[in-house]
């Protein structure tokens, strides 16, 4: 379970983080962020740097669900284990050793394996 934050808060703390390496402290806002919550209503007049570095902090984001794309299906939905969840395919070096032995298994079984045991 995650805890509850409040969005216009971290948007004041990023804010807050990169307004001092603003080079033009006294320029005009080039945005105005309005921001209606639960918890209610805040404007927020954004600089013309604030507005970069949010575009770089959102081009360097990298969600921590994000295990790449099935090679089977394209879904996203790789679990902790890359098994994709929509088709079931493992992924990585333990879904090869897997993909590995079920093939020997099933040759062996149709009597195709060459010299002995899977």
């Amino acid at each position: 379970m995650t805890t509850s934050f409040d969005p216009a808060a971290v948007i004041a703390e990023f804010i807050d983080a990169v307004a001092p390496y603003d080079p033009q402290p006294d320029s005009s806002p080039v945005a105005l962020l309005g921001l209606r919550t639960a918890l209610g209503d805040e404007t927020f007049a954004l600089s013309d740097h604030v507005i970069r570095a949010m575009c770089r902090a959102l081009a360097s984001y990298r969600d921590p669900e994000d295990r790449g794309e099935c090679v089977a299906c394209g879904g996203r939905h790789l679990d902790e284990n890359l098994r994709c969840q929509e088709c079931g395919r493992l992924h990585g070096v333990l879904g090869q050793v897997i993909a590995d032995h079920v093939r020997r298994v099933a040759e062996a079984a149709e009597g195709g394996a060459p010299g002995g045991s899977a």
